[in-house]
């Protein structure tokens, strides 16, 4: 579900699998996150440059709506992961700034709502300039027939992980209330 990790999930994973790669020659785009809009993207993005502050990786956030002139610079330095909407992506694919020959792992963040913004046929196209890809993994709130038909596309023998909405109820969970001065906090967090 949204708002419950799911960015530390795919990160992670996807900073140690870098790590343990780092140092190949030239930087070049590595790791894909796709969002489907410009605020997801710089969300998403900082969350990943916390996680890697202390990496030797350098993370580009890149939406449209603004000049694509930073996007351009900070590619000619070198970026290993790339969070982007398609958009401002294919801009970059087109006029030949980056090419994503070295991708390791592509990340289709909230891919219900990226196919509810209409997004199917730009992704066909990500997913054509993505020549060597070894791990696509997709993350939706929601998982209907067209983001399985999009997963079936995309990915070879996929694995479907569906986790429990973390507003199940749990039976077995009990409160209680237990009025306390100070001088005896101690003992009541002890006695319970």
């Amino acid at each position: 579900q949204t708002g419950t990790g799911e960015t530390a999930c795919f990160t992670l994973p996807m900073l140690q699998r870098l790590l343990a790669n780092h140092g190949r020659g030239r930087r070049q785009v590595r790791a894909l996150v796709l969002t489907q809009t410009r605020e997801l993207a710089a969300q998403v993005g900082e969350s990943i440059i916390k996680y890697a502050h202390h990496l030797p990786s350098g993370t580009l956030i890149a939406y449209g709506g603004v000049s694509i002139k930073p996007n351009l610079d900070a590619i000619k330095l070198g970026v290993d992961i790339l969070v982007a909407t398609p958009g401002r992506l294919l801009d970059l694919l087109t006029q030949g700034a980056l090419t994503l020959s070295a991708l390791e792992v592509l990340v289709l963040d909230e891919a219900d709502r990226m196919l509810d913004l209409g997004f199917t046929d730009e992704i066909n196209a990500i997913h054509e300039a993505c020549e060597h890809r070894q791990q696509t993994l997709m993350f939706s709130a929601t998982f209907t027939s067209r983001e399985t038909r999009l997963a079936s596309n995309l990915m070879i023998e996929p694995k479907h992980i569906l986790l429990a909405s973390s507003k199940e109820k749990h039976e077995n969970i009990t409160q209680n209330l237990n009025w306390a001065d100070n001088s005896h906090h101690q003992h009541q967090l002890l006695k319970h």
